[in-house]
């Protein structure tokens, strides 16, 4: 309906505001609201971008390390080099402690993770991390392995999932991961690589960003109890009981075997591998309270070096083709992990309980998928709990229905609370959420990476930054995409987070090809695994940065730290140092002469516009100073015509010679000028003002102007008005652009926090790809500033249609 025309008495106002309240805008209004949005952008992002490289002050490692990291197009290398040097290396680490041992007659006791002094003198370096005090953590006693086991031996028939049982921490994702490793036959061998159980030294190999590396440690191990000596707790109780050897017996209950062990420990009483390889482990990371809390993929990952990918249950298109192509490759080509009650706290997040219960299967728990079978119409699956006991109590559970005789037999299975169980797909389905599914590699496949540095702007795009993969040959790809693991230096990874994702596409083609799967959970790494014909692809990177409020940024981690904690500053400090060490752009000789090459180009071009800029300068200060000239030419020519007029008016002798005005000054005739320097006709209003030539010139100088208004003017005002000229080359001031003007903002005007603390993340991220083409290569494209475009939305981005060019066809 037409609203003015129904209430012709009310004038008409428009549209009630939506604006709620009569607030009034806090915004200035000195300037047009784009300026205002313009100057928070400009106060919200940093003015000084960049990352905390090293820690320490002036660390040598870190510099040769950063010298050392290959630079350029990096060629493809078989998958295993990286491992069989890193396993070499520690054998020979290994051997070299030994003869030193031996030669000074002593145990080997580890200087960088020596647990007994640290536990003992409260420091507890190597259980708590920067961030807090584990409270929880508290172990009681540390002995050797010769003092603990009464017959210890590394392996008893052999690493198997059945050695594992968790200890009193929260690395459940490692355990099962171990689990895992110990279905196929090999793999856990693979991480221990070298020992010495008389001397007390043993050497593991763990896959960190990108490649492996050699950990070694003592043989000291955490106990639940305290010695004798020093027990406050257990003695006292202990010494109430008559015992014939009370100091021994207590020993062998509290102090022998694998039960006395404060963390992870082997089902079997003289079994040793488990707890020392956890305590590898948590060297590796800093401390034990860094490897509470994980996913079982990333733990497969460090100790196999495959591609970990996350499965969610609910986003499987074909159930049949993921159980046949994928689960039941399980200990062949892939291995597999997993949880659920991933969410199961939503509702109520201040929920600190123990994890719930899903028909015996705990939420928040990790849990290793060990065999898949498929007999008689039946698809079952084998799993297994790390804490060693609690089972699913559903169909296929211990005891339940439908077990027969012969289906135990079919399966090799025994009943027992030993957290080995079955159930059937539909169910695993139904009752996991996520799965960690790991793929291994064999000799036949190549790897190549490298690693780059991004700055990542709070409006997440793609980057300008590109990775390139050259393929020689049509070959299958796993193309993995990862960050540095800040569980390594946990505490001083600073305050944001990344989610990382990537799209391939090839070269000169705008559309993509595939783009990495989605990470939920895991967000460590993502990968896409695809089958590409012999060519160039790009490999385009979108990093999210999320600032997280309740952490502390690098620098004041350290500031903090340094005055109270310098042994684990300098642990972890170290550890940070190397890893981003990585991320250092050096340049190649290729880059550093395609940079001088635009800076050359880039330099002549400022050359150039120079050289224009003054050359029309110096033409216009040219020609001001001939008009200055020519002007004070005309002002002489003027004032002797004046001196000759007087003159002759004085002694009554003017001559007219060929038409022409002459003058007589000092009795020599001298006539006017009639030429370019002829003063214009004055005009007064329109009216020509009297002539002193005969002869009708044109003045070049379309500048010059002797045009001019008499009205409000004096007739004698008027006079003196005679020979005026205006010349906009001379009289007009320089040309020069006029300053903005300059908006005085208040401190208020954006938040103190934006001022105070702009945005600043920056992510090192490296690309790793696995190929079957042994000439694959692949290197860092940084953007060039004229060649640089923005790469198109994704083809489901909700903007993407948006950008598209429409044409509109005429009927």
């Amino acid at each position: 309906m037409d609203y003015e025309h129904d209430i012709p008495n009310i004038p008409f106002r428009g549209p009630p505001s939506s604006r709620s309240g009569s607030r009034t805008p806090g915004r200035s209004k000195s300037q047009p609201p784009q300026e205002t949005v313009r100057q928070f952008w400009e106060e919200f992002n940093s003015k000084f971008p960049g990352n905390v490289y090293t820690v320490l002050p002036d660390n040598p490692y870190a510099r040769t390390k950063a010298a050392l990291t290959p630079k350029g197009v990096i060629q493809g290398q078989h998958a295993g080099k990286s491992y069989e040097q890193a396993r070499d290396e520690c054998r020979r680490a290994v051997e070299r402690i030994v003869k030193e041992c031996e030669s000074v007659n002593q145990k080997y006791t580890d200087p960088h993770f020596d647990i007994e002094v640290d536990l003992k003198t409260n420091r507890r370096d190597y259980l708590d991390g920067v961030e807090f005090i584990n409270h929880e953590m508290r172990p009681r006693g540390v002995r050797r392995v010769t003092e603990v086991f009464e017959n210890p031996q590394f392996f008893v028939n052999g690493p198997t999932a059945s050695d594992v049982r968790q200890g009193r921490d929260g690395d459940c994702w490692v355990m099962a991961a171990l689990c895992t490793l110990g279905n196929k036959e090999g793999l856990i061998e693979q991480v221990c690589v070298a020992r010495n159980e008389k001397v007390g030294v043993y050497g593991f190999v763990f896959y960190r960003d990108g490649e492996w590396q050699q950990c070694i440690v003592d043989d000291k191990l955490y106990l639940r109890a305290a010695d004798y000596d020093e027990s406050i707790d257990e003695r006292p109780i202990w010494d109430d009981i008559n015992r014939k050897d009370t100091e021994e017996e207590y020993r062998k209950v509290w102090q022998t075997g694998s039960r006395a062990l404060y963390f992870a420990q082997c089902v079997d009483e003289n079994e040793t591998w488990l707890p020392l390889l956890e305590k590898a482990y948590a060297k590796a990371h800093g401390d034990y309270s860094s490897i509470e809390g994980g996913f079982v993929g990333e733990a497969i990952e460090d100790f196999t070096g495959g591609v970990s990918s996350e499965i969610l249950s609910s986003n499987i298109l074909d159930k049949d083709r993921f159980w046949k192509e994928e689960l039941m490759k399980v200990n062949k080509e892939f291995l597999f992990g997993c949880g659920t009650g991933m969410y199961s706290n939503w509702l109520d997040p201040k929920y600190k309980g123990p994890p719930r219960d899903r028909k015996g299967i705990s939420e928040n728990h990790s849990y290793s998928i060990m065999d898949a079978k498929e007999i008689d119409g039946e698809r079952l699956l084998r799993l297994r709990n790390p804490w060693g006991k609690k089972e699913w109590s559903g169909a296929w559970s211990d005891g339940s229905e439908q077990w027969t005789p012969q289906w135990m037999e079919k399966l090799g299975h025994k009943f027992g609370n030993d957290g080995v169980f079955w159930i059937s797909y539909s169910d695993l389905l139904k009752k996991y959420q996520h799965f960690d599914r790991t793929r291994l590699f064999g000799p036949e496949w190549t790897i190549t990476q490298q690693w780059t540095t991004l700055n990542v702007p709070w409006s997440a795009d793609y980057h300008s930054t590109k990775f390139m993969i050259e393929l020689t040959k049509a070959s299958p790809l796993v193309i993995v995409l990862s960050q540095l693991d800040t569980r390594y230096f946990k505490g001083l990874a600073g305050e944001y987070t990344f989610i990382l994702k990537f799209r391939v596409q090839k070269e000169g083609e705008e559309d993509y090809i595939v783009r990495s799967n989605s990470s939920y959970f895991m967000s460590r790494s993502v990968n896409a695994e695809i089958t590409l014909e012999p060519g160039r692809y790009q490999v385009l990177m979108k990093i999210t940065a999320y600032r997280q409020s309740d952490m502390e940024s690098t620098e004041e981690v350290v500031s903090r730290l340094a005055p109270t904690r310098r042994e684990k500053l300098v642990q972890i400090g170290l550890s940070h140092d190397l890893a981003h060490a990585k991320g250092l752009a050096v340049e190649s000789k290729r880059e550093k002469e395609e940079r001088e090459e635009r800076e050359e180009r880039k330099k002549a071009a400022e050359r150039r516009k120079l050289r224009e800029e003054t050359k029309k300068r110096l033409q216009k200060e040219w020609i001001r100073e001939r008009k200055l000239e020519a002007r004070r030419r005309r002002a002489e020519e003027r004032l002797q015509r004046s001196e000759a007029k007087q003159y002759g008016l004085q002694n009554g002798s003017v001559n007219q010679v060929n038409g022409n005005t002459n003058t007589i000054t000092n009795g020599i005739p001298v006539q006017e000028p009639m030429t370019n320097g002829t003063v214009p006709t004055i005009q007064f209003n329109g009216i020509q003002a009297p002539k002193t030539s005969q002869r009708k010139t044109r003045s070049p100088r379309p500048s010059l102007d002797s045009l001019v208004s008499v009205y409000g003017l004096s007739t004698s005002d008027q006079d003196l008005l005679e020979g005026f000229e205006f010349d906009s080359d001379v009289d007009m001031p320089p040309e020069e652009p006029e300053p903005k003007p300059c908006v005085q903002r208040s401190s208020s005007m954006f938040s103190e926090e934006i001022n105070s603390d702009p945005w600043n993340a920056v992510c090192v991220v490296g690309l790793r790809v696995y190929s079957k083409d042994p000439d694959v290569s692949l290197q860092v494209i940084r953007p060039v500033p004229e060649d640089d475009v923005e790469a198109a939305l994704d083809r489901d981005d909700p903007a993407a249609s948006a950008t598209t060019e429409k044409r509109f066809w005429k009927r």
